[in-house]
């Protein structure tokens, strides 16, 4: 398969004509990482197979986007053409574009040690092997197949980085100059074993679960670390414990599908898919950590749901742009908080969030400040 065309044009899309990692994209056979992958169409997943289809094989492997490798505990490798999978998204080949991102947050240089945290389909290890050599490289991930299944493809690529098959959020083999984290971690306890396994002085780039923050830092000599919400921003699947996610929060949103609310208001904003609107949801869960979201479109009627385990919950619905009719329960008023977010949002123009100062003590949690306005995550 004459592949190498497609890479470097993929490389020159991804990176600086000046870039170090224009030649690790161009030299990464990318197809050899995805060779199966779930696309969606009409409300459903659909297995792709790339040898029964080579040119939609490369026109996708080459394609800056991310390709879903499992739904649900059903990776694509394992699934058959009938198969429709439900769930989440529990894996994937993150967009070149954004890997590259990733790597250049973390200020590598020749000779230091990095951990690839989150090992999905194998890219970004590919591309620090190549850079760095396979030596100073090591990824992990919680579901031993993927683990297994990039080790063997990268081998056959001539890269050989140390796999590991374990809980990131429990334990962490080894120490590391540098430990970039494509998928979304917890902060609090989730994070302490990720600052264990950082050296001195060494750099963290990570997202934060349930928002786009991307937060880069340096390990300080107490055990924590420090540094700042980058002005720019990722969504990473959250971080699991095993091969699918747990329940958590879905079987509470049946109640808020048809309740009467405890109270019942005209909402000031039109209902948004707030899973898309990264900012706006990435301060509710600095403001409200723990909600889960559902959004529905039923022709020109949206309908957003919000739920917390602690029974607070809303329901907004309208038709297109107009006032919702919103419906609140619980101990909280989720939408109101919302709406808190959205007029600080009209009224200064942004949220504090980007730009704003981090320092992650050794417990894991994680305090932000920009100016006179302060947060902490993880408590």
């Amino acid at each position: 398969m004459d592949w190498e065309q497609h890479a470097a044009k993929l490389a020159a899309e991804v990176t600086d004509p000046v870039s170090r990692w224009r030649e690790p994209v161009a030299s990464t056979p990318r197809h050899e990482l995805v060779p199966r992958w779930w696309e969606r169409a009409d409300g459903n997943w659909v297995l792709r197979d790339g040898r029964s289809d080579p040119d939609a094989w490369l026109a996708a492997a080459y394609c800056d986007t991310s390709l879903i490798t499992s739904v649900g505990a059903l990776h694509a490798d394992h699934a058959s053409g009938g198969d429709t999978p439900r769930g989440l998204p529990t894996s994937s080949a993150t967009l070149p574009s954004l890997v590259v991102r990733f790597l250049r947050h973390a200020r590598l240089v020749e000779g230091l040690d990095l951990l690839d945290l989150g090992t999905g389909a194998g890219g970004l290890a590919a591309y620090a092997s190549r850079r760095l050599g396979s030596g100073h490289v090591a990824s992990l991930d919680v579901d031993r197949y993927l683990t297994e299944a990039a080790a063997g493809r990268l081998a056959r690529m001539g890269l050989h980085p140390q796999f590991f098959t374990m809980d990131a959020s429990r334990a962490i083999p080894g120490s590391y100059d540098r430990i970039i984290a494509t998928v979304a971690m917890e902060p609090g306890e989730g994070l302490v074993p990720v600052l264990g396994a950082l050296r001195p002085g060494g750099r963290l780039v990570t997202t934060l679960a349930n928002t786009s923050l991307i937060l880069t830092a340096w390990k300080t000599e107490d055990g924590g670390a420090k540094g700042q919400i980058e002005r720019d921003w990722a969504g990473f699947m959250k971080t699991r414990h095993g091969a699918d996610y747990s329940p958590g929060l879905e079987s509470l949103l049946t109640y808020p599908r048809e309740a009467e609310g405890d109270e019942v208001t005209s909402g000031r904003y039109h209902v948004l898919d707030l899973a898309s609107a990264w900012e706006l949801r990435s301060m509710l869960e600095v403001t409200t950590p723990g909600v889960e979201l559902d959004y529905q479109e039923n022709g020109r009627r949206r309908t957003a749901y919000l739920v917390h385990e602690d029974g607070s919950w809303a329901r907004a619905s309208a038709e297109c742009l107009d006032a919702p009719e919103v419906h609140q329960g619980g101990p909280r008023r989720l939408w109101s908080q919302l709406e808190r977010i959205r007029n600080r949002l009209n009224a200064e123009g942004g949220l504090p969030l980007h730009g704003s100062r981090l320092e992650i003590t050794p417990d894991g949690i994680c305090h932000l400040s920009r100016g006179k306005w302060t947060a902490s995550l993880g408590k």
